[in-house]
């Protein structure tokens, strides 16, 4: 297994923006908290029992637990890092007739095939949930146009154009 590193430090990797929603803010201090009062004491419980038990050169249970600490703590750092870095978008935007950062867009491609997608901050991106990064290219090119708008985008398979049909902002909580 690797050291978890940071991707906003690779540097073949354009920075990252900054934004967060409130709900992926909230998610992210939950993360935190869950990390900081109950991950990291029980391992450092485990380590510590595991110690009691004699040499820790040959004893599996210390070393495992200890390398999970490591990585618990690390992550703690970043979470903690990353979280006084990052800017609450908890508003809606003055025209809410535009996409901006927040936005649930509903897409039609050439064929009629819709695809429904929120523009989200880069750490509560979600392909499950069709939650795009405000850095992808596709949200790049979303920003700022409004309904009925066509937009195309670079794809594997070639340029790709999406017309906009409906645009939805939901209050901040609701999301």
């Amino acid at each position: 297994m690797t050291r978890w590193r940071d991707p906003a430090k690779d540097p073949r990797q354009e920075p990252k923006s900054n934004l967060i929603t409130l709900e992926g803010a909230e998610r992210l201090r939950g993360i935190l908290d869950h990390l900081s009062r109950v991950k990291r004491p029980a391992l450092s419980a485990k380590v510590g029992e595991a110690a009691a038990l004699g040499d820790r050169s040959e004893n599996a249970d210390y070393t495992y637990n200890k390398k999970e600490l490591n990585r618990v703590i690390a992550r703690i750092r970043y979470l903690t890092k990353r979280l006084d870095e990052l800017q609450v978008i908890d508003r809606l935007p003055a025209d809410t007739d535009k996409v901006f950062f927040g936005a649930f867009v509903t897409l039609e491609d050439d064929d009629g095939e819709e695809m429904h997608i929120r523009i989200v901050g880069h750490d509560e991106t979600d392909t499950g949930k069709r939650w795009i990064s405000v850095d992808a290219p596709l949200a790049k090119a979303l920003l700022g146009k409004s309904l009925d708008d066509e937009v195309s985008v670079a794809a594997p398979g070639g340029e790709q154009t999406w017309l906009i049909t409906d645009i939805e902002y939901r209050t901040p909580g609701n999301g």
